[in-house]
């Protein structure tokens, strides 16, 4: 169950790390792999095989997400997760009076 909540925030985690202007250019191309493998004819054991074919996706899948997770900048990794917090990312300067 932990796992399944980690491979969660993940997601999320890249989704805003792809729409966020200090991710590199490659890491976005490599976030467009994970849904590409998933609907590709080319797989490491194929989907034709019952049950062998599922199960390697749902191992690849969150190794792949993972991976792509390590690889972020910090300071894309910092805005994408603490956009979470509320929704929103400001960014700004402020000094106590």
């Amino acid at each position: 169950m932990h796992r399944l909540l980690q491979f969660r925030n993940e997601l999320v985690t890249l989704w805003r790390a792809f729409l966020a202007p200090e991710t590199p250019i490659f890491l976005k191309g490599l976030m467009l792999l994970v849904p590409l493998y998933l609907v590709s004819p080319v797989d490491l054991i194929p989907d034709v095989v019952p049950i062998l074919g599922w199960v390697d996706d749902a191992i690849v899948i969150p190794l792949l997400v993972s991976f792509i997770v390590r690889l972020l900048p910090r300071r894309a990794e910092a805005r994408a997760t603490r956009g979470a917090a509320n929704g929103t990312v400001i960014d700004g300067e402020w000094r106590r009076l």
